[in-house]
């Protein structure tokens, strides 16, 4: 038993102003993990530090949001999401004001850290989606959050990028802070107030989350497919700052505005949504993550061509597997969402950790492989990884019970 009961709001529709404010917070609330990649570079010349040093800054995010994410968001069925949404939201003004006056590489990667423990709150605004949406038009609702998460990844490493390179990266965080009052004021206005649906003791409510583990073989199919092409994903993004100051001595802004390649995953998620619909989300997930393989695969010519080519095969496997990895999600969840309507909050928990401790994984070991192998070694790990995540879905077809 998961302690939950079923949530279902079929009398009102979901008002076109609130689903704007929760995609609206699930975007800014995102955007704040994203900040630093297009800036690596100059954080990196500013304090001396190596790229596999640097490379740190995202990688304990990354493992910040994991950590908030398996103990923070089950508490979503506990407590008030609204509150929950508002505390949150304020520890988030505190750590992005500890990056802007960080003065050496530890205390931004202890600001880093905080930052993306809090930034969970867009985890939060997600099923308050599912909630307050009636059965008939929750997933098309839950699709246009989701996009608006996406657009928020994709937005904040061209904002990222064009405010450090024309202001200084210190600045980045000025405009997050003032994106964040403004985003606490609107959800204490505007968010409703949400009734738990478990009486679970914290204790029990997270052994909970290991019930559903065992329980659900698809989750841990889906979790661990997820995981391994966000490592592949954040290898990429979280090198591309120096990559691009390397091999083409581009700066921040460069790595900023090629986060605009990402609008092919924004596009993704809501098409990814509806295919999965029309073919089934194991099908979609399938093609997407094929898509994904072959773009990573496309890299390893990189070094073979001309530097102008080199620049547009960059940008042309950027869009192709940003889509395969985003259109993946969708797929993901779509299967994940399905398995238990009462316990969304713990089911997010547990697919968000994993796929958010391979990005971590990704970025550190992104970093690594480019460090002593440059864009080989950085291919052959997205490949792989990529590879690796198609290779457990086919094997686990073996099994009776349907992945989706």
């Amino acid at each position: 038993m998961t302690g939950t009961k079923m949530e279902d709001n079929d009398k009102n529709e979901l008002s076109r102003t609130l689903l704007f404010q929760l995609t609206l917070g699930a975007a800014i609330s995102v955007s704040t993990l994203y900040y630093t990649q297009p800036m690596l570079g100059m954080i990196r010349s500013e304090f001396h530090a190596s790229v596999s040093a640097i490379g740190l800054i995202p990688s304990v995010t990354q493992i910040g949001y994991a950590i908030g994410l398996f103990f923070l968001a089950p508490l979503g069925d506990r407590y008030d999401r609204k509150i929950i949404i508002l505390v949150k939201l304020c520890a988030l003004l505190i750590a992005l004001l500890l990056s802007f006056l960080s003065t050496n590489l530890s205390m931004l990667l202890a600001a880093s850290f905080m930052t993306g423990i809090v930034a969970t709150a867009a985890q939060d605004f997600v099923p308050a989606v599912a909630i307050l949406s009636p059965s008939h038009s929750r997933g098309k609702n839950l699709g246009i959050v989701m996009t608006g998460l996406m657009l928020g990844i994709l937005l904040s490493r061209v904002i990222s990028g064009f405010i450090s390179e024309n202001y200084g990266w210190r600045m980045v965080f000025v405009f997050a802070l003032t994106a964040i009052t403004s985003l606490l004021l609107l959800s204490y206005k505007m968010l409703p107030n949400f009734e738990p649906t478990t009486q679970y003791s914290y204790k029990k409510l997270m052994l909970s989350l290991f019930e559903l583990i065992a329980k659900y073989r698809a989750l841990r199919v889906v979790t661990l497919s997820q995981a391994l092409l966000g490592l592949a994903f954040s290898a990429f993004w979280t090198t591309l700052a120096v990559l691009l100051q390397d091999q083409f001595q581009m700066g921040a802004g460069a790595a900023g505005a090629f986060g605009l390649a990402g609008a092919a995953g924004a596009l993704a998620a809501t098409l990814g949504g509806r295919l999965s619909d029309t073919f089934g989300p194991l099908s979609v997930s399938y093609a997407a993550s094929g898509i994904a393989l072959l773009s990573f695969a496309l890299l390893f010519v990189m070094d073979s061509v001309a530097l102008d080519s080199r620049f547009l095969l960059l940008v042309v496997c950027a869009v192709g597997f940003d889509f395969g990895v985003q259109a993946s999600l969708v797929a993901h969840q779509s299967i994940m969402y399905g398995l238990d309507v009462g316990a969304r909050s713990r089911l997010n928990a547990i697919f968000a950790t994993g796929l958010f401790f391979g990005m971590a994984t990704g970025s550190v070991a992104g970093g690594f492989m480019y460090a002593h192998l440059q864009t080989r070694g950085l291919a052959m790990l997205m490949t792989l990884s990529c590879a690796l995540a198609i290779i457990l879905k086919v094997w686990q077809l073996r099994s009776k019970e349907p992945l989706g």
